[in-house]
């Protein structure tokens, strides 16, 4: 009996890793199917999340619509694609100057791309702009600056590209967010701001387009980290609030997050939240058990003012 079940268990290895192998494939090809052919626009796509999402969808068949402030990497992000992509198989992308922190050049590039592919299947609000400091050295222009990228520029731009989608009664919007959008970390207010701020309005759209069988996702990591940085090593367990931001800053991989929205649209999935279980407990905490989560927060922000910073 012993011998029988050490030689069954090389076969049953092989056929869990088969069967991993087919879900893996027949999963690709339904994200391909998903957004072949669709109109998806993606806005900051020079970013490291955008440069992803865009090869993702691209990849998938998409009519991509590829937007960022930098016309040199707009540049590149398009020969890096063309050089890899089968021809047969994908479209040339569209390059759109966008800069979403400049309100004022939102609707034009709203009619630009209406005018060239005549809708819009899917917007990825992917722009963000991060501030790090105390509220009271953060000017008052700065917060407006943070809140004209994260917040206003992506809901003027799905209000442009809104009718259209009411009108052909189909199409998603996927907003990109952060965990800061459910809980406030401190020195990060005008962020922390404009993404609940962001949450908020898309929670509340996505109830009202509803009926119009327009779907509205959100998909909040907690940070998206760089290619190749990583965390520190250092003395993090000292305290609560080390070993809580220890786990928060690990962050997850733009490759990831691109590949979640993937799932997100071809699931038709309305909420993503990705995180390990320390910053998903501490969104319950904050929930539930308020008073103990602002008494580990102030905590934290004692000990960092307490510690005199090198430089």
């Amino acid at each position: 009996m012993g011998v029988t079940a050490v030689l069954m268990l090389p076969l049953l290895l092989l056929g869990i890793s088969g069967l991993l192998f087919i879900y893996q494939e027949v999963s690709r090809l339904w994200s391909k199917s998903a957004v072949q052919n669709k109109v998806v626009v993606i806005t900051d796509a020079i970013s490291g999340l955008g440069k992803e999402c865009a090869r993702v969808f691209h990849t998938g068949g998409a009519r991509l619509v590829l937007c960022g402030k930098n016309w040199e990497r707009l540049e590149m992000l398009y020969d890096a694609l063309i050089s890899v992509a089968d021809p047969s198989k994908t479209f040339t992308p569209k390059l759109v100057l966008l800069d979403l922190s400049d309100i004022s050049c939102v609707q034009d590039v709203a009619k630009e791309v209406l005018d060239c592919y005549g809708c819009v299947d899917i917007l990825i609000n992917n722009a963000s702009v991060k501030v790090k400091g105390p509220a009271h050295k953060i000017s008052l222009e700065l917060d407006k600056k943070i809140m004209d990228a994260n917040y206003f520029g992506p809901i003027t731009l799905t209000k442009a590209l809104l009718p259209n989608m009411i009108s052909r009664r189909t199409g998603q919007i996927v907003l990109v967010n952060n965990i800061q959008g459910k809980l406030g970390i401190p020195f990060r207010t005008a962020y922390a701001a404009s993404k609940h701020a962001a949450l908020g309005f898309f929670d509340c759209l996505r109830a009202e387009v509803e009926e119009y069988d327009v779907l509205v996702s959100t998909v909040s990591p907690t940070f998206i980290r760089s290619y190749h940085v990583y965390p520190g090593h250092g003395n993090w367990e000292a305290s609560i609030w080390k070993f809580f931001f220890r786990k928060l800053t690990y962050g997850v991989h733009p490759v990831h997050v691109a590949e979640e929205v993937m799932r997100t649209v071809r699931r038709k999935k309305q909420e993503v939240f990705m995180a390990n279980p320390i910053p998903k407990a501490a969104v319950y905490i904050r929930t539930f058990f308020p008073e103990f989560f602002f008494a580990v927060v102030a905590c934290g922000v004692r000990e960092k003012l307490s510690v005199p910073e090198e430089g």
